[in-house]
């Protein structure tokens, strides 16, 4: 079969890259997307059964650290277009052990970038590798307010919107860089070596910083997945500090919808700041995790507030994040579809209608299967 276009989308069986690989495969039957995935404990096929015998589909077990590999795989298929999405990403993890981030996140993508520039050769018609990267690298925001005026309070966002926020300043694309984790400065440097491999090569590159995700078929030691499952398992939740810590969250499903948009639309060395203009504390959320939760399970809404559990701060924890989206919204016409409270009512009902996912992937089972799977190859 023919295929117009060829892409790899790596990171395509974790949370949001699998979001991304259903949609094109799905919207774009004349692409070939090509999943490359590592299988780190983040990553489970699982997450793309429904679209895995799809003829326009393939998955090839990869680590993006392999240069010879990757560049034989682009060679061989033809690709004209990356999206680049695989990368170790949660903080606690980072403060553990930065030299997997740093191999990962850094290594990995100059590997990615390199094969590029090989197998494109300076033959940029039709190209374009496109860097998923994260707010967090932008540091963080103090949670400023008009005098007299408690937040959350009403503020104007430069695209002209007024919305709830926690502060009067929020990140733009041309904010210099302040990240204050192992795992932020990681993306930050990785960040950077796309913007200089488009400034030294002309690599037709693209980057975009996104918000908090959330929503179906993200790995449970994420503070949503896990706090549902701690929830119907009535285990504690523990809250870091007082919870105080404000965050932007973005339906997955939306960020899939703006990277697509991007992909095809956005201008060649742009970088591009994804966010929902949906600012809450982190206790407010849970919150709110937990009426829902309890009321969807059929228990007296709020009855389990008493597994909330202060524990000691994260080391490095920023304060506030908040994206300001409104370059997007104003030279391509993105702009988010779901409110929050709709957002986290069909993550929760997914969840508790998903438990057997969520079982599989909390037990770990899914990954001595990869393992035998793939042993010897």
């Amino acid at each position: 079969m023919n295929f117009e276009r060829t892409l790899i989308i790596t990171g395509g069986a974790g949370f949001i890259g699998s979001h991304v690989v259903r949609l094109f495969v799905n919207k774009y039957p004349n692409y070939k997307i090509i999943n490359v995935d590592k299988l780190t404990y983040a990553g489970n096929l699982a997450n793309l059964k429904d679209i895995e015998d799809r003829p326009n589909y393939r998955f090839v077990r990869m680590d993006i650290c392999d240069f010879d590999g990757i560049l034989k795989l682009m060679q061989e298929e033809k690709v004209d277009g990356i999206i680049h999405l695989a990368a170790e990403s949660h903080v606690d993890r980072s403060i553990k052990d930065p030299f997997t981030f740093a191999q990962t996140n850094v290594m990995g993508t100059l590997s990615l970038l390199q094969a590029a520039k090989i197998c494109w050769d300076g033959n940029w018609e039709g190209k374009r590798f496109y860097h998923i990267s994260t707010d967090e690298v932008y540091g963080a925001l103090e949670m400023t307010h008009p005098e007299g005026v408690e937040p959350p309070f009403t503020t104007k966002a430069s695209s002209g919107e007024h919305h709830l926020a926690y502060g009067e300043k929020f990140f733009t694309e041309d904010l210099k860089y302040q990240p204050h984790s192992p795992y932020s400065a990681a993306k930050a440097s990785s960040d950077h070596f796309v913007r200089a491999f488009h400034d030294t090569y002309g690599l037709p590159t693209v980057v975009t910083n996104c918000s908090n995700n959330y929503g179906p078929y993200q790995f449970p030691e994420k503070l949503i997945p896990l706090f549902i499952n701690n929830i119907r398992h009535r285990k504690p939740l523990p809250v870091y500090g007082k919870g105080e810590n404000v965050r932007d969250w973005l339906y997955v499903e939306d960020h899939a919808r703006a990277i697509d948009l991007i992909f095809h639309e956005g201008k060649v060395g742009e970088t591009y700041n994804i966010g929902g203009f949906n600012e809450w504390k982190n206790i407010d959320i849970i919150k709110v995790l937990i009426r829902t939760t309890d009321r969807l399970l059929g228990r007296e809404e709020g009855e389990d507030m008493n597994l909330i559990t202060y524990v000691t701060d994260r080391a490095g924890h920023d304060l506030r994040y908040a994206i300001d989206s409104s370059k997007l919204q104003k030279e391509l016409g993105w702009e988010p579809s779901l409110q929050f409270e709709e957002g986290i009512e069909k993550t929760v009902r997914w969840y508790l209608d998903n438990q057997a996912w969520l079982d599989n992937v909390t037990s770990g089972d899914y990954q001595k299967y990869y393992e035998q799977m793939y042993a010897g190859r």
